[in-house]
């Protein structure tokens, strides 16, 4: 299918089913991506290796259901395999990127992250986008009956584009049930808001060009260790065709 464009493009998107029988979209640019949402009513899903490699059903259906694109190098790597040419895309940029490209023409909400996070990105926005029309915003920690006060301000306020930054799997989820009841463009972002409001740090340039993001983190957080086995097994599975 060809889409309308604002930059000029008229490549097919294409996609193709990873591991765990996963849709997923080969993008071969960030413009290429952004004209392909402008009018979505969907869920961007940030895919890596871990995520492609984990085997959750229900995670699964949400993915298939929905857009899922190569936010790591792994998921690049996995498309080649298949034949189709890729970039990565990393989420904790693309949002900008969204908000870059539509904030004179959409309004936007924000959830996520700590009190303190979420405001100061509210306000870094209004400061980079003066135009920018955030029609709520509220932190990540939900209490008891929230989840169902935050749907019905979606639909009263109505933003074209919800920012979810409360980490894999729990934002897809949430998104899902949100999505169900309020239709529009969502967007899972981790911890992005962290990095956007100067809490945390992305990995060095070098690390990101190597595409060694993850060795980075794991080398701030050595935690990260046990999460890092999917890594492994998903790279035997792209060297032995498993995919």
């Amino acid at each position: 299918m060809r889409y309308p464009n604002i930059y000029g493009f008229m490549e097919q998107v294409i996609e193709s089913r990873l591991l765990n029988n996963k849709r997923t979209y080969a993008f071969i640019s960030k413009n290429q991506f952004l004209e392909f949402i402008q009018d979505k009513k969907k869920i961007l899903i940030a895919l890596n290796a871990e995520k492609l490699n984990a085997s959750n059903q229900s995670l699964n259906t949400i993915i298939n259901e929905n857009i899922g694109y190569p936010d790591g190098v792994g998921a690049v790597l996995a498309l080649k395999k298949k034949g189709l040419k890729s970039t990565k895309i990393a989420g904790s940029e693309f949002w900008l990127d969204v908000i870059g490209t539509y904030h004179n023409s959409k309004s936007f909400y924000l959830l996520g992250s700590s009190q303190e996070v979420i405001e100061k990105t509210r306000l870094l926005l209004k400061n980079q986008y003066k135009n920018i029309d955030i029609k709520g915003y509220r932190n990540g920690y939900l209490r008891e009956g929230e989840e169902k006060m935050i749907m019905q301000e979606l639909k009263v306020s109505k933003p074209d584009i919800i920012f979810v930054a409360m980490g894999s799997p729990k934002q897809e989820f949430l998104m899902d049930r949100f999505m169900k009841e309020y239709p529009a463009l969502y967007m899972g972002l981790g911890g992005s808001f962290d990095v956007y409001s100067g809490i945390k740090k992305r990995a060095p340039k070098v690390y990101q060009k190597l595409g060694l993001e993850w060795f980075y983190r794991l080398l701030k957080e050595p935690t990260r260790l046990s999460r890092q086995k999917n890594l492994v097994k998903f790279f035997f599975r792209i060297i032995f065709n498993n995919i």
